[in-house]
C-alpha cells in the first residue's frame, strides 16, 4: 500500500523559495511528497509536476478508486488571487487537511473546506516541521 502523501502546491525550483525549503524539509522528515509547480524540475528525489502534468492523475501515484493518490495534506504556495481555478480539484482529492502558508490565507476557500468536513490550518509548514508538530 502507498503511504499518504503531503501534495506542495505551488512549488519553486529557486532553492531560496520557501515552497523548495518545505519540499527539503518534508524529504528530510521522511514524509512521502508530491511537488506540483509552473516549471517541471527535481528537488531532491522528489520529481515537480506542472500543475497540467500532475492534475491529468497520469504521474500521480493511484491508491484510492477515483484515481487520485492518498494525499493526507494539501500545502498551499499559492496566492489566493489564483486558487480558486484549483477548488474543485482540492475538494475533489478530499485530503485530511490544507494547510495555509503565510501569503496564502483565503477565507473562501477555508469556508469550503471545512463545508466539505476538510480541516483548514493557518500555518507555516516549515514552522510545523521545525517544532514536531507537522
Amino acid at each position: 500500500m502507498i503511504k499518504s502523501f503531503t501534495l506542495v502546491m505551488g512549488v519553486s525550483l529557486k532553492p531560496h523559495r520557501y515552497s523548495h525549503l518545505a519540499v527539503k524539509r518534508l524529504i528530510a522528515s521522511e514524509h512521502p511528497t508530491i511537488g506540483v509547480g509552473l516549471r517541471p524540475g527535481v528537488i531532491g528525489d522528489v520529481p515537480i509536476l506542472t500543475f497540467k502534468e500532475a492534475f491529468a492523475k497520469s504521474k500521480l501515484p493511484k491508491n484510492t478508486e477515483d484515481g487520485f493518490p492518498d494525499i493526507d495534506t494539501i500545502t498551499l504556495y499559492i496566492g489566493p488571487r489564483h486558487q480558486p481555478e484549483y477548488y474543485d480539484l482540492i475538494l475533489n482529492i478530499n485530503p485530511r487537511r490544507v494547510i495555509f502558508n503565510p501569503g496564502t490565507e483565503n477565507m473562501e476557500l477555508v469556508g469550503r473546506l471545512q463545508k466539505a468536513g476538510i480541516y483548514a490550518e493557518v500555518a507555516c509548514t516549515l514552522v510545523l516541521l521545525s517544532t514536531d508538530q507537522y
